[in-house]
């Protein structure tokens, strides 16, 4: 009782640990296993592990077959909510590097990292080349929290993190096939005989198909409403622990395949009780993680970490961060509008995460029970691959991206809070003028619009924290909240101007603030006599945007003045000698303006 208790209590710490520091949680969690578990012999007083998994193979935390059954199920769960994240007509529209990315590049690591563990390790080929499987995957939970806080080019931004999204189901579902071909094909994997083929297809039929079958059987009885909404989130829970069983059982391996090909086909599914779904998945993988991990890294041995503490594995280390990596990248982002440095800083950025870790450790256990030679390498070796890339992009991301020039030298992007019809005309025209814009809100149909007119829009509820996850939003400096609601408007504020205000955040003044002259907010935008009800008039009847160019100072005062004396015109920004856009605040007194500088106001001509 007392270890278990203690692998969730540190779980857990692990996990605040790296929302606190800001980096990927699988680094506290190993960290802290390999502690408790392998390290904590040197330091014991008998000897023992502080945490032991697994003793002599019938005591410990999980005797026998047990550790077996539970990471089976919990990289099953893992998997599942990664099949839920894959969406189809995502992968449409991100780009030819990313899709190049996730095929051309995934072959060239796949081929590659197999040729250099089995020259350099003297791996077998078969598990060379899982071991290489296991290492194509980048997750999205790696990547995030060291890209943060970066503030990087849209386009790298984006390539990074649907690179982590797409890849981590297709290359669990790589290692998973080449895992069964080992097993499939004998003691030495040196043949594929007839039965091996028909026994592989027959994996791949009923995975596929059960993965399926079982999708849209659950899809149905939510759209009939056979299950009600407290029983949801445990039924798809009870659903696929039951498919991966009933895979197996039919054909031997295919649950991990049936539960990823669930998690995709249900994710593409346009059923609104799944949202509820998948933040309950969410939250049992973070648990799952935080136990998994630290069991995982307690249950390796001095005697498996001294088979990687050598040269051999710093070279095979080296070559996968500084060859393999990179020619992947360059050979995908050829005839891309890339530059040269931007692809450096990708290829530099590759760390490996969550799955690779977990399938390394399962599949290591199942191969060394079964006694193939050199399976005892692919945990350690895969861990070593885990942490060895985590620790060196978390530590010199920031650095290398100031060497290679990626760094934005100033957040200049804008995040527009509400997409209604004045948000959107707004965004048009700061879009037009060469500045990034992004609308975000909670209407589908607002969002809709605004996609169909061509501007960035995300459809998003600013009281859950999905935003902040958001790594191709780090450019944004500059926070406007134009909803209708002066509470939603001082929540966004308060929420989100640390991360995406750092510029400036400011709001449209309520119509209590209007009728009180002498209260003018210091966070308040545009004018102190026009809140969201007069932009909504002014958009209506005059959807236009006027310049006057300003010849002094006072003539700047008499200009905003002039719009506040007509009801149809609302100052909006400010256009300097080179043609940048400056915000313009409620109390526009201290604003700096020079003589040739352009008022730019909305509405009727004054």
């Amino acid at each position: 009782m007392l270890e278990l208790a203690g692998i969730i209590i540190l779980g857990i710490l692990a996990q605040w640990m790296a929302w606190k520091l800001k980096i990927p949680a699988i680094l506290p969690l190993i960290l802290i296993g390999l502690f408790v578990g392998p390290f904590s012999t040197l330091i014991s007083d008998d000897g023992n592990k502080w945490i032991e998994p697994v003793f002599n193979g019938e005591f410990g935390l999980f005797p026998g077959e047990s550790l077996f059954n539970f990471v089976s199920l919990a990289i099953a769960l893992i998997l599942f909510e990664g099949g839920l994240t894959l969406k189809t007509e995502e992968i449409k529209n991100v780009g030819t590097v990313i899709s190049k990315l996730i095929t051309l590049g995934s072959f060239i690591t796949f081929i590659l990292a197999g040729v250099a563990a089995h020259f350099i390790i003297g791996l077998t080929w078969q598990i060379s080349f899982l071991f290489s499987s296991l290492i194509i995957v980048t997750g999205p939970t790696v990547i995030t929290p060291i890209l943060r806080n970066l503030p990087l080019k849209k386009d790298i931004s984006t390539v990074l993190k649907w690179e982590g999204i797409l890849i981590d189901p297709i290359g669990a579902l790589v290692a998973v096939l080449v895992f069964e071909f080992i097993v499939l094909s004998g003691d030495h994997g040196t043949e594929y005989t007839k039965e091996t083929l028909i026994e592989f297809g027959k994996i791949i039929i009923i995975g596929v198909s059960i993965g399926f079958t079982s999708a849209y059987a659950f899809s149905f009885a939510l759209k009939n409403k056979w299950v009600p909404h407290y029983l949801l989130n445990v039924v798809a829970l009870a659903l696929v622990l039951s498919v991966f069983v009933l895979a197996d059982l039919f054909a031997h391996e295919s649950g991990l395949l049936a539960v990823v090909i669930m998690g995709m086909v249900l994710g593409n599914m346009k059923i609104a009780a799944l949202k509820d779904v998948f933040y309950f998945k969410e939250t049992i993988s973070i648990l799952l993680i935080s136990i998994l991990f630290i069991v995982l890294s307690a249950n390796i041995n001095l005697e498996d970490l001294e088979l990687i503490f050598n040269w051999n594995s710093l070279i095979l280390l080296g070559i996968v961060i500084l060859v393999i990596r990179p020619l992947g990248v360059f050979a995908s982002a050829s005839g891309s509008k890339l530059k040269k440095n931007e692809k450096i800083f990708i290829s530099w950025v590759g760390p490996r995460g969550i799955v690779a870790a977990g399938i390394a450790s399962l599949f290591g256990i199942k191969l060394t029970l079964q006694g193939y030679a050199g399976a005892n390498y692919i945990t350690p070796l895969v861990f070593m691959i885990v942490l060895g890339t985590v620790l060196l992009n978390a530590a010199t991301a920031r650095i290398v991206a100031r060497i290679t020039g990626v760094l934005l030298k100033k957040s200049e992007g804008i995040l527009i809070v509400g997409s209604s019809e004045p948000s959107r005309l707004i965004a048009k025209y700061l879009k037009d003028n060469d500045r990034r814009v992004v609308l975000i809100d909670s209407n589908k149909s607002n969002i809709s619009r605004a996609k169909l007119e061509g501007l960035e829009a995300i459809e998003c509820d600013i009281y859950e924290n999905d935003l902040l996850e958001n790594i191709e939003l780090n450019d944004m400096g500059y926070l406007l909240a134009l909803t209708g609601s002066n509470t939603i408007n001082e929540y966004a504020l308060n929420k989100f101007k640390a991360d995406f205000g750092e510029e400036g955040a400011f709001r449209l003044i309520s119509s209590e603030e209007m009728r009180d002259s002498e209260n003018n907010p210091e966070q308040g935008l545009f004018s102190h006599t026009d809140d969201f009800i007069n932009i909504s008039e002014v958009v209506r009847d005059y959807p236009m945007f006027n310049e006057l160019e300003v010849n002094s100072r006072e003539h700047f005062e008499e200009l905003i003045n002039a719009t506040h004396k007509e009801i149809k015109a609302i100052p909006l920004f400010l256009k300097d000698l080179k043609d940048e856009i400056h915000i313009l605040p409620a109390d526009s007194s201290k604003i700096e303006v020079e003589p040739g500088y352009k008022l730019m106001y909305l509405g009727k001509k004054i």
